[in-house]
């Protein structure tokens, strides 16, 4: 028999497997086979592609190692949905995933539920907690599928944007699946400005809770005196960058990053559109007019280094973040 803890922590990980295979179906509620299939750059993966990708983790690092005599559900799934993982075999042309017709969307459903079958016996017949790796591993593997589920959103938002419609992923946060993804988008409080005293500072993960093997061992950085503002950057504040040209002046930017910037007539962030005299930004929610005291998003670290610049500042380091 397990001890209260062992199970307690067994029923944690069997809940957080439940929910996060559910949260993943839930994304793509909504959208055609057509959303789910398409791929807007090589960057991007289909909806489709990742529904059947964290499937492939969990069957290739869990169930087949672990379960004797599991019957694999396609074979041809090894190299189809494969990502980078050059140890487990070869993989499918990422630039390419939007080709992959077959197998279809309904294939992949299934996929998913042979899998889930095999995983939730798994989980509900063995104390993983006696062995500390095979733990870690689920949940290394349940995490990996809860950051395939922001680049879902990532991916479908790049998708519909370049639809001259600018379609809506979804109309309302408040009942759609982003209610359950993300919250409102908080505004900009006032900035202010904190100091730090140079010194020895911890940097790392040191509790119980899970956490990938990056942010370990925890150990001491010696940080110089720094201040740093509390605030967010606001879309208002990053306009003003914008209104003083700050696209057309050289000194702000990296030199790799001006050459982009002139090669491709960049003038805005990605998703901002100017029509008229307003400004609009491409969202989840389709394009809306740009929110002026919320926080700016989706620039690259070329835009944000030219804001600090122009703001007479500077990015923070890692360490000091």
């Amino acid at each position: 028999m397990l001890d209260k803890q062992s199970s307690s922590e067994e029923n944690a990980q069997l809940l957080a497997y439940l929910n996060t295979r559910k949260q993943s179906i839930v994304i793509c509620d909504g959208l055609s086979d057509e959303d789910l299939q398409a791929q807007s750059m090589p960057d991007a993966s289909p909806l489709k592609w990742h529904l059947a990708h964290t499937t492939w983790a969990f069957e290739t690092f869990i169930l087949k190692p672990y379960v004797k005599n599991y019957n694999v559900f396609d074979s041809h799934y090894e190299f189809l949905f494969n990502s980078y993982y050059n140890a487990v075999g070869e993989q499918f042309s990422r630039a390419q995933r939007g080709l992959l017709t077959r197998p279809s969307i309904s294939d992949i459903l299934k996929y998913r539920q042979h899998v889930d079958v095999a995983m939730l016996e798994f989980l509900r017949e063995r104390s993983v907690q006696v062995d500390k790796n095979l733990h870690y591993l689920i949940m290394l593997t349940i995490n990996h599928e809860q950051q395939h589920q922001e680049l879902m959103l990532t991916d479908i938002k790049h998708l519909l944007s370049i639809n001259p419609l600018s379609p809506a992923y979804c109309k309302s946060t408040e009942v759609s699946p982003l209610s359950k993804v993300c919250g409102k988008l908080v505004e900009c409080e006032t900035q202010e400005n904190i100091a730090f005293k140079e010194g020895l500072y911890p940097i790392g993960h040191q509790s119980e809770l899970f956490c990938f093997d990056n942010e370990t061992p925890q150990h001491n950085y010696y940080l110089s005196a720094f201040s740093i503002d509390t605030g967010l950057v606001s879309n208002q504040h990053y306009l003003k960058f914008i209104e003083d040209g700050g696209y057309h002046k050289s000194e702000y930017w990296l030199s790799e990053a001006w050459y982009q910037i002139k090669q491709q007539n960049i003038q805005h962030p990605h998703y901002w559109c100017k029509r008229k005299d307003n400004w609009y930004q491409f969202s989840l929610l389709g394009l809306q007019q740009l929110r002026l005291q919320q926080p700016v998003q989706h620039i690259s670290y070329f835009e944000a280094s030219a804001f600090a610049a122009w703001a007479d500042k500077r990015l923070p380091t890692e360490y000091e973040w």
